[in-house]
């Protein structure tokens, strides 16, 4: 659990790095970086998005687990929470708690190095994938939370929890890192985070969130036409 800890803790010192130099950065600069940001965004949502085994498993995937989350109310939930939050530490964040919560998390938990350096670790008790990722996303977390706000570092906990998760079940989520099924998921992963990519560029407010079931969906419907 090594590697999963110095994830956390990296996010978490990048996070509050971040919020620090939030505060300095002129609006107009801030701008700049969003939309900088939006680009990145499109672009790597477009190249997890092309790791797509199954079209059809991810479409799937896809509109059934953004029916499932528009039903249950999973972005308003995390908007509800954002404000709560907010008034709690009385903060200002414009809005952007859900978009930088939900981004930074899949960012953070979304791709091969995260489910090959969890199965790794809990397997192999070699956590130096997760210790490079660690870095990486101790740098990203400076960039986001300079723009999206506290949302970035709540992210923290999604690190944990997902992560600690695959490495304490890693003797039985191994299969996750067959290609039939990692390709789907991090497929899945990105077309959400092109998803938020384009509200990021203000060309529609898409309701990222409500996709977050998509992710589980994916793995049972792959199952699912395995066996069928």
């Amino acid at each position: 659990m090594i590697g999963v800890i110095a994830n956390t803790m990296l996010v978490l010192v990048g996070s509050v790095i971040g919020l620090i130099l939030k505060k300095g950065i002129p609006e107009n600069i801030k701008k700049s970086i969003m939309t900088g940001l939006g680009l990145f965004t499109c672009v790597l949502g477009m190249k997890f998005g092309l790791e797509l085994n199954n079209g059809l498993v991810v479409v799937l995937s896809i509109i059934t687990g953004g029916a499932l989350g528009q039903l249950i109310g999973i972005e308003e939930g995390i908007e509800r929470l954002g404000l709560k939050l907010k008034k709690l530490i009385n903060t200002q964040d414009k809005g952007l708690f859900a978009q930088g919560f939900v981004f930074a998390s899949l960012l953070f938990c979304i791709g091969p190095m995260t489910v090959l350096g969890c199965v790794q670790a809990g397997l192999g008790n070699n956590p130096e994938l997760l210790f490079i990722k660690s870095l990486m996303d101790g740098v990203s977390a400076i960039i986001l939370a300079s723009s999206f706000g506290i949302g970035v570092l709540f992210s923290a906990l999604t690190v944990l929890f997902y992560q600690g998760g695959l490495v304490l079940l890693a003797g039985q989520m191994g299969f996750l890192t067959i290609p039939k099924y990692l390709n789907d998921f991090t497929s899945v992963g990105g077309i959400i985070i092109f998803s938020i990519g384009i509200k990021l560029l203000g060309l529609k407010p898409i309701k990222s969130g409500n996709f977050l079931p998509a992710l589980v969906l994916v793995i049972l419907i792959t199952f699912l036409m395995s066996i069928i």
